[in-house]
C-alpha cells in the first residue's frame, strides 16, 4: 500500500459512512427521527461518551467511529480555543463548544468533503455558533501559529501516513503551555502480515497503527512535555491492538 493508495481509500471509507448517516437522518423510518438507541450511539457510549450528553447533540453528528471520548479528559475552559483533528461529522467539536461556551472557539478540521458536508448540516441544526469546520489534512494544519489552547483527537491519527508531521504541525498550532489529548489505536505488538496489507484493516484503523512506545516518541520529538498515557483498553479481538487516551503539553519556555 502506498500512500496515495492509502488516502483515497481512507477518503472513500469515511465518505461513504458520512453520505449513509446523512441519508438514513433523512428517512422518517430511522432511528436518527427517534425511538431507541441506534448502533451508533450505543458503540459512542461503549467507548466512553454519556447517554446524556448524546442526547443534546445532532442526531447525525453521532456516528460511533471515535475509539474513545477525548473531551472527557481535555479539562476545558470556558472561553478556550479548541482544535479537532479528523473531526468527522462533528461529535467532539459540538462537546467542546458546550464546554467553553460563548466566549470560546472550537475548530474541526477534516480532508473528506462528505464527512465535512454532514458536519456542517449538523452545526446549522446545533445551537453552538462558535462551531466551525476546515477542509484540510491534520498533517498541514490550516491554523495560525500559536492560536490553540487545546487540541482533541479521536481514533484519527492511527489513519495518518506521517504520523510525527502530525504532531510537529499540532505544536506548531498550540499556544505555549496548551495541551494535547487524544484517544487512538496504538499497538503492543506486531500486526499479523495478512492484516498488515490488507487495506479495509487501514481503514479500520488497525493496519496503520503505530506501536505504542513509538507514538509516545513522535509526540515527545515534536516538542512536547509530560507525555503520558491517561487510560488504556484492549481494541480488537487482536491482544496488542489497544485504544489509548494520550496527553500532552507544550513547554511555555
Amino acid at each position: 500500500m502506498d500512500e496515495k493508495e492509502i488516502k483515497e481509500a481512507v477518503k472513500a471509507g469515511y465518505g461513504m459512512a458520512a453520505e449513509k448517516k446523512a441519508n438514513a437522518c433523512c428517512e422518517t423510518s430511522s432511528s436518527c427521527c427517534g425511538g431507541g438507541m441506534d448502533q451508533s450511539k450505543a458503540v459512542s457510549v461503549m467507548v466512553g461518551y454519556e447517554p446524556e450528553e448524546l442526547a443534546n447533540l445532532p442526531e447525525g453528528a453521532i456516528l460511533g467511529l471515535g475509539c474513545g471520548n477525548p473531551v472527557a479528559i481535555a479539562a476545558l475552559e470556558e472561553g478556550e480555543t479548541v482544535l479537532d483533528l479528523g473531526s468527522g461529522a462533528g461529535i467532539d467539536c459540538f462537546l467542546a463548544a458546550s464546554k467553553v461556551g460563548p466566549t470560546g472557539r472550537v475548530i474541526g478540521i477534516d480532508m473528506t468533503k462528505e464527512m465535512l458536508d454532514l458536519a456542517r448540516r449538523n452545526a446549522e441544526e446545533s445551537p453552538y455558533d462558535n462551531v466551525e469546520f476546515r477542509e484540510g489534512e491534520i498533517e498541514a494544519l490550516p491554523v495560525d501559529d500559536g492560536t490553540v489552547d487545546v487540541i482533541i483527537s479521536n481514533c484519527v491519527i492511527n489513519l495518518s501516513t506521517d504520523k510525527p508531521a502530525v504532531f510537529r504541525e499540532a505544536f506548531r498550532v498550540l499556544k505555549p503551555g496548551g495541551r494535547l489529548m487524544v484517544s487512538d489505536i496504538v499497538l503492543t505488538g506486531e500486526l499479523p502480515e495478512d492484516v498488515k496489507g490488507d487495506i479495509y484493516e487501514y481503514v479500520s484503523c488497525v493496519a496503520g497503527a503505530s506501536m505504542r512506545e513509538d507514538y509516545l516518541r513522535y509526540i515527545e520529538e515534536a516538542g512536547f512535555t509530560d507525555v503520558e498515557v491517561v487510560e488504556e483498553s484492549s481494541y480488537s479481538e487482536l491482544d496488542m491492538v489497544r485504544s489509548a487516551k494520550v496527553s500532552a503539553r507544550k513547554p511555555v519556555d
